[in-house]
């Protein structure tokens, strides 16, 4: 049996330019668990992984990240929250695509530093009695 190469992820690292604004945004707006900072980095927990702001290191690494999907239960809900604090949404959450009983639903913001990302939520689509849909919160798998 051959061995996987990696085995998973555990960081994802976001550039920064001002590491205290957007530790603002990313503790007080987007809700996630602090684990320590220093002056040029700040390290979050999200449920095991870990989301690393920092100063590039080098100019290469100083564009925009790779878009990172953040799960919520609620993403009308998370949606309207985020707006009232002022997040710069790009789009409102809308239906990725329709499934047998599911429905994932997405919508993109940008952070403080110009970083594009996304909420994500997963909707349960359960029949009822005449066809009738009604709809549930799950989380994404």
């Amino acid at each position: 049996m051959e061995t996987k190469m990696i085995q998973n992820v555990v960081k994802i690292g976001v550039p920064v330019k001002d590491l205290n604004r957007a530790l603002d945004f990313y503790k007080e707006k987007l809700g996630l668990s602090l684990l320590f900072n220093t002056d040029i980095m700040a390290f979050f927990d999200c449920n095991g992984l870990r989301l690393m702001l920092t100063h590039p290191e080098k100019e290469e690494c100083s564009r925009s990240s790779s878009v990172t999907y953040f799960q919520f239960n609620n993403i009308k809900d998370t949606y309207a929250q985020l707006a009232g604090k002022e997040a710069t949404f790009i789009d409102e959450p809308y239906v990725v695509a329709k499934m047998k009983q599911t429905e994932p639903w997405r919508v993109f913001f940008k952070d403080t530093e110009d970083n594009t990302h996304a909420l994500m939520s997963e909707i349960q689509i359960k029949k009822t009695k005449g066809d009738r849909i009604c709809y549930s919160r799950s989380p994404l798998v």
